[in-house]
């Protein structure tokens, strides 16, 4: 079979011209201006690679990952959540893709790499370029290639508390180039993918009732919701750009040696087989294929999750009335190969003071404790009994800076409506 397969069915066989020669794996090149070169061309890449040579360049960058302070980072996508809201929240509306679900992920991502946070709009106008598989595309991700290039020699003569550091000082002794490669993937599809989940799981709330009851009742936490909007509505479509080692078949589909596959993720989570009931709760449940599947998985899964359940749940203490501001028939997205994306989110809330924010990050290049950020389990069944709970106790309402993820899951509902009396919301 294909090792670079997530375990999703293919939905699609390309064969593409056979070069003369060509970059291992029997992977096939297009031409060089191809506009979706970047996403599709072979690269010197932990996804591009296999055996021992796939194992080196995965181990350093799940070495990389476990790193990063988890608690830090939620302190910083807090911190980054209400900034961005504090820029529009007097003006009582907004259109939370182009000033919040755009560029929450890249700010996050920018400070988990060490980059300074100026970059954040020439990234964000660039990865959408070359996501989107513009004339400009191959410039734009020489753009991103260009800063990531310049901030690794910069980390290799000053090494620094960031995932960047990290990968230069693993024991793998990747290259420069192999590091900047590294840092490009992990940043472009930890951008896409949590920019996606995040205005996923915002429009799911402001478009469906019940998941607006019950967030706000408490019988749904933001991060169960995010678990639902990955089964529904994954962040990549597709995953592109895999290709078989070898000749194999699959479903009656004949695939040769070197055939690229796309694999359709969004097809394989509501696979009859899978999930019989497209209405069942699937909360709590992570049996999706939204991140990938065993070996190949996706290494920053949990990364992407606190993004989006920490700044949506921000977002939401701050605009606890926010309401769609169109009719839902009037929300388009933009289709590429792999994704979906959401254009507008236009909405409309009672107008708030800014909050006064930390002026000091939190830091997130540390390394992380004996604790790990997940969603809850799954809630028992209805024909169970469900067991007495104490009441947890409520500290007192955080500042800004404060990680949301603190507060008892159980008690979200409560706690969200002790701090809007608080704040007089």
């Amino acid at each position: 079979m294909w090792p670079c397969s997530n375990g999703a069915r293919p939905n699609a066989v390309h064969r593409p011209p056979r070069p003369a020669t060509g970059p291992p794996c029997g992977r096939r090149a297009g031409p060089p201006d191809y506009p979706l070169t970047p996403l599709f061309a072979w690269q010197p890449i932990c996804s591009f690679a296999e055996g021992a040579e796939r194992e080196r360049l995965r181990g350093a960058v799940n070495n990389a990952m476990k790193q990063i302070d988890y608690r830090g980072v939620r302190r910083a996508i807090n911190r980054h959540s209400n900034r961005l809201v504090n820029e529009f929240g007097q003006d009582g509306r907004a259109d939370l893709v182009s000033q919040f679900t755009d560029h929450l992920p890249m700010l996050v991502m920018l400070d988990v790499l060490g980059l300074p946070e100026e970059y954040n709009e020439q990234m964000v106008d660039a990865a959408r370029d070359m996501l989107q598989g513009t004339e400009t595309a191959n410039a734009s991700n020489a753009a991103i290639m260009g800063i990531l290039e310049r901030h690794v020699a910069r980390r290799r003569a000053q090494p620094d508390d960031d995932f960047t550091s990290s990968l230069l000082e693993d024991e793998a002794r990747l290259t420069d180039d192999e590091v900047a490669q590294h840092l490009r993937l992990v940043l472009i599809a930890a951008y896409e993918a949590t920019s996606n989940l995040t205005a996923n799981v915002l429009r799911m709330v402001l478009t469906d009732p019940r998941f607006r009851a019950q967030l706000n009742g408490g019988q749904m936490t933001v991060p169960e919701a995010v678990e639902q909007t990955l089964w529904d509505q994954p962040p990549f479509s597709n995953m592109l750009g895999y290709f078989a080692v070898q000749d194999a078949e699959l479903g009656g589909q004949q695939i040769r040696k070197g055939d690229a596959l796309l694999l359709n993720i969004a097809a394989a989570n509501v696979d009859p087989v899978v999930r019989p009931d497209l209405e069942a709760n699937m909360q709590g449940n992570r049996a999706h294929l939204a991140f990938g599947g065993g070996v190949y998985e996706c290494p920053g899964d949990d990364l992407g999750r606190a993004i989006a359940d920490t700044g949506v749940d921000a977002l939401l203490m701050r605009l606890p009335d926010v309401e769609l501001a169109v009719p839902e028939t009037d929300l388009h997205w933009t289709n590429s190969l792999i994704s979906s994306h959401l254009k507008e989110l236009p909405v409309v809330f009672s107008p708030r003071q800014p909050l006064e924010l930390s002026s000091s990050p939190g830091q997130t290049g540390a390394a992380r404790t004996d604790w790990e950020i997940s969603s809850p389990a799954p809630r028992p069944s209805a024909a169970g009994p469900v067991p007495p709970q104490a009441a947890p106790h409520v500290p007192a309402p955080p500042t800004a800076d404060g990680p949301v993820a603190a507060v008892p899951a159980q008690r979200r509902g409560a706690w969200r409506r002790l701090v809007e009396w608080v704040r007089g919301g």
